[in-house]
């Protein structure tokens, strides 16, 4: 179903939204959110998350995300780079820099 995510990845996430319409009809429409894995959790269980963090207008903003919802339309990769840690919670605070590896 999903391709197989790890940290180090930056990812598209497409995320099904319901919204109500001023004259009350229900619509539905996909907002992506692109940025960094920077955990995953629980593996390959119905209960797996991942922790995607982006940096928009200089503010640092994560998600949250279960990998087998059915809110969640698709997640595409982007992008690879090469860690040495399963989970990236020093990107936080830290300006390193990461290598990207070819996909």
């Amino acid at each position: 179903m999903t391709p197989d995510i790890k940290p180090g990845m930056v990812v598209r996430v497409h995320q099904k939204i319901k919204e109500i319409t001023p004259k009350g009809e229900e619509k539905e429409r996909i907002q992506i959110f692109e940025g960094l894995v920077i955990a995953r959790k629980h593996g390959n269980t119905p209960g797996a998350n991942i922790t995607v963090r982006k940096t928009s207008e200089g503010v640092g903003v994560e998600k949250i995300f279960p990998i087998y919802s059915p809110i969640i339309a698709k997640i595409e990769p982007v992008k690879q780079f090469r860690t040495r840690r399963a989970k990236l919670y020093f990107v936080r605070e830290s300006k390193k820099k990461m290598k990207e590896v070819k996909m």
